[in-house]
C-alpha cells in the first residue's frame, strides 16, 4: 500500500477539468453532535461544461438518504474560495449519479477514478429506501454547530 498523495490541487484540478481530460472530485465527512463517526458528507465535482469552461456540482446530504441538503451548480466565477483549499482526485462522472444517495455517489466517483479501496461496501449492491426527489433538508442539517 502506498501513503503517496495523488490528489491534484484546485489549480490542477481545474487544469484537468479545462483540458478535457474528465471531471474532478473532493469529499468532506459531515460529523454529528457525537463526532464519532460520519453523518454525511458535501461532495464538490468539479464537470466540464463546454470547450474550455467548468463548473462545480455540490452535493451535501446525510447517508442511506436520497434526500440532499444541497445539489446545486455553481458557475465557475462563483466557486467560494474555501473550495480551493480543497485536494481532488481526477475522475469521470455520468449525470444520473447525482440522483441517488450521497455514499452511492461517492462510491460511484472512486471507482470511475480507480482509486475505490477493497475493503470499500458495495453500495451499488444494497437495496435502499429514501425520499422522493423532491424532498431537500434545510442547509442547516449538514452545517449543525457544536453547543
Amino acid at each position: 500500500m502506498t501513503t503517496e498523495d495523488t490528489r491534484l490541487s484546485y489549480a490542477e484540478a481545474v487544469a484537468h477539468v479545462k483540458q478535457g481530460k474528465g471531471s474532478a472530485f473532493a469529499v468532506t465527512p459531515v460529523f454529528g453532535d457525537e463526532d464519532e463517526a460520519a453523518e454525511g458528507a458535501r461532495v464538490f465535482v468539479l464537470q466540464p461544461i463546454g470547450a474550455g469552461d467548468f463548473q462545480l456540482r455540490f452535493v451535501a446530504g446525510p447517508f442511506f438518504s436520497a434526500a440532499y441538503a444541497a445539489n446545486e451548480t455553481v458557475a465557475a466565477d462563483e466557486i467560494p474560495a474555501s473550495v480551493e483549499e480543497l485536494r481532488f482526485m481526477p475522475t469521470t462522472c455520468q449525470e444520473e449519479w447525482f440522483s441517488g444517495q450521497v455514499q452511492v455517489l461517492i462510491n460511484q466517483l472512486m471507482n470511475a477514478a480507480g482509486a475505490a479501496p477493497a475493503q470499500m461496501p458495495d453500495y451499488l449492491s444494497m437495496p435502499s429506501k429514501g425520499a422522493g426527489p423532491e424532498a431537500v433538508f434545510p442547509m442547516t442539517f449538514i452545517e449543525r454547530k457544536k453547543q
